[in-house]
């Protein structure tokens, strides 16, 4: 049997290779892709293949991941309440700093 006269990639390879070239890309030639990938219900790899993601928009002020060690009874206080807890956390803090309430 024959080799095969192409290169067949693993999903890995092809996923990579379709990244760096979405890097490659003016907003003019993605804004053309991604119409078109769009349209075409046979794009396998659209939501790879454009820069943008479903979603909500970032808003202005986007909170920063940090790590906080907190004490056992503090962090099942706020747990308890089940989820959102992070955000009570953090009007919690925003409280004890004189900070305004976020909108």
């Amino acid at each position: 049997m024959s080799e095969p006269k192409h290169k067949i990639w693993t999903r890995e390879e092809a996923t990579a290779l379709a990244l760096a070239y979405r890097a490659s890309l003016t907003d003019e030639e993605d804004a053309k892709l991604t119409k078109a990938a769009l349209e075409d219900p046979d794009t396998a790899l659209a939501g790879v293949l454009t820069k943008r993601r479903p979603g909500r928009p970032f808003g202005e002020a986007t909170k920063k991941a940090v790590s906080i060690r907190l004490s056992p009874d503090v962090l099942e206080h706020f747990r308890s309440g089940g989820p959102g807890w992070q955000s009570r956390i953090d009007d919690a803090l925003r409280k004890a700093a004189g900070l305004k309430k976020r909108a």
